[in-house]
């Protein structure tokens, strides 16, 4: 038997998962693609990397010989390199999860990881695919190794030759796990991608996470429609959520996508939409079925539904100040976050794996989860990432990555996006003196019950500039200082830590 990665898997967990005990807080170094587990975003250490940047190019298979003993010395090499940047990944970021993706095909390469893991207090759990169907070796190899870096601007019959013979050598000195030898393992068995299963010692809910993401993935080609609602009456006059029905634009818009899904061909498509009024409407000019998920509703804006920015920022300064430092994170009063949104589409992310076409007419806070899910898009990136109505974004799950093509239906929309604010880098925090005082760091969310009035002190360049409390701090709010963490300047670490120290020293 071989084991012949499908890398649409592997890149999505790939082989080994170093199981941890704190929030992960960022990507790896040096930067490999960021895996995801249902919006956990996990660092893949890709050895091949490393074996590409110690060997500048690829010849042939040569290189995989058992017997080739300096490029084994190499691999070796490559692998602890890997292994210790994990380390220091783990050390420094606190990591949650870590991916070490290599083909781990022997006992002594397992011992290696065991002992690794062993020695720094790590979990381990292995994830072994397992393919002797011809067929399916033979489409792995034209879908996926055909466009790994290995075999860039390579003949294609020259690269399945050569894969082939890569896949000889590792079959020459492959120990699959054993079901008695290994029995105290952690690990999870994947048969001809995905035709059957063996799960052994699942420890923790991170792995149990992991089985079961693993058990909803296929590797089927397909494709995944993304778009909104057409134009919503609350839509024309720039007013947030709501369940408004469509303006004659947005009725127009739903009776063209009918007409450009039909041109699709697909003839098993899925259709999905929100409970909302207006994803409805959209979808019965189709005229087909669809399937109603209220997990798909538009985030709940709380007490600013149906309200404007400009009236937001009128009524609720405070409130509109802290969205824009943390979009991600804020909740509005009595509503929803973007962390919140996504805890909510977890169990439409592992359906949308387990299905093939589909079709879902959405909202645009909801359709940049979707998005920044297939995309591997950070927790930054998603809230901006741009979702315009009338369009339609169809997503191609491919080796690597995923295959976006964007396609707008020509007809006109009011924009709904909001840019990132720019944060003046000028203005730097330079103290802060507290009377309403709730106190807290930078890691925890915790606050006494103590309670002054304060002020908050800023300088840019030419002039001090005083915001008063009601613009930054109100009862269950974030302390300010944290909110420093969230501009992007090698500086404000450091200056957030100074403050914090003298926040000690005077209270």
């Amino acid at each position: 038997m071989v084991t012949a990665k499908s890398q649409q898997m592997a890149s999505s967990l790939a082989r080994l998962a170093l199981n941890l005990a704190s929030p992960l807080t960022s990507e790896s170094r040096p930067r490999h693609c960021v895996s995801r587990i249902v919006f956990l975003c996990v660092p893949v250490f890709n050895v091949g990397q490393y074996r590409r940047q110690a060997t500048c190019s690829y010849n042939s298979y040569e290189f995989f010989r058992p017997d080739n003993e300096e490029a084994m010395k190499i691999r070796k090499a490559c692998a602890v390199a890997a292994l210790q940047d994990v380390c220091e990944y783990i050390t420094r970021e606190q990591g949650q999860v870590v991916v070490f993706d290599a083909t781990n095909t022997t006992q002594d390469r397992r011992e290696v990881i065991l002992n690794f893991a062993k020695e720094n207090g790590y979990k381990v759990f292995f994830v072994e695919s397992i393919c002797d169907d011809p067929d399916i070796i033979a489409e792995n190899i034209k879908q996926v190794k055909l466009s790994s870096p290995d075999y860039a601007g390579c003949d294609k019959e020259e690269a399945v030759a050569d894969f082939l013979k890569r896949i000889e050598c590792y079959t020459m000195t492959y120990v699959p796990l054993d079901d008695t030898k290994d029995r105290n393992l952690s690990y999870i068995k994947i048969f001809n991608v995905g035709s059957r299963y063996l799960v052994n010692r699942v420890q923790d809910h991170i792995q149990s996470r992991i089985v079961y993401y693993l058990m909803n993935i296929h590797v089927t080609p397909r494709s995944i429609y993304l778009c909104r609602h057409g134009e919503s009456e609350l839509n024309l006059v720039g007013r947030i959520g709501g369940d408004s029905g469509l303006s004659s634009r947005g009725a127009k818009f739903a009776s063209t996508l009918g007409t450009y899904m039909r041109g699709q061909c697909i003839s098993d498509l899925k259709v999905w939409t929100s409970h909302m009024k207006r994803t409805i409407q959209t979808a019965e000019a189709l005229g087909v079925q669809y399937e109603q998920w209220k997990a798909l509703n538009e985030i709940d804006a709380g007490v600013c539904e149906e309200m404007t920015y400009e009236e937001i920022q009128e009524h609720f300064p405070e409130e509109f100040a802290l969205r824009d430092q943390d979009k991600y994170r804020y909740r509005y009063p009595k509503g929803e976050s973007y962390e919140d949104l996504v805890q909510r589409l977890e169990p439409v992310i592992m359906e949308l794996e387990r299905q093939e076409n589909v079709l879902v007419i959405c909202h645009q806070a909801v359709m940049r989860c979707l998005l920044a899910y297939f995309l591997d898009k950070s927790a930054n990136e998603l809230p901006y990432l741009k979702c315009p109505l009338h369009t339609v974004l169809k997503l191609t799950p491919v080796a690597y990555g995923c295959k976006v093509e964007s396609v707008f239906l020509n007809i006109e929309a009011v924009n709904t996006h909001r840019d990132k604010p720019v944060v003046n880098m000028n203005m730097i925090f330079l103290l802060c003196f507290k009377h309403k005082w709730a106190a807290c760091t930078s890691h925890s969310n915790t606050r006494s019950k103590k309670t002054r009035s304060h002020f908050f002190f800023f300088l840019n360049l030419s002039r001090l500039v005083l915001l008063p409390s009601e613009l930054l701090s109100k009862g269950e709010e974030r302390c300010p200082t944290d909110l420093l963490y969230q501009m992007d300047h090698p500086s404000l670490a450091v200056m957030v830590h100074l403050i914090h120290l003298l926040l000690f020293i005077l209270f």
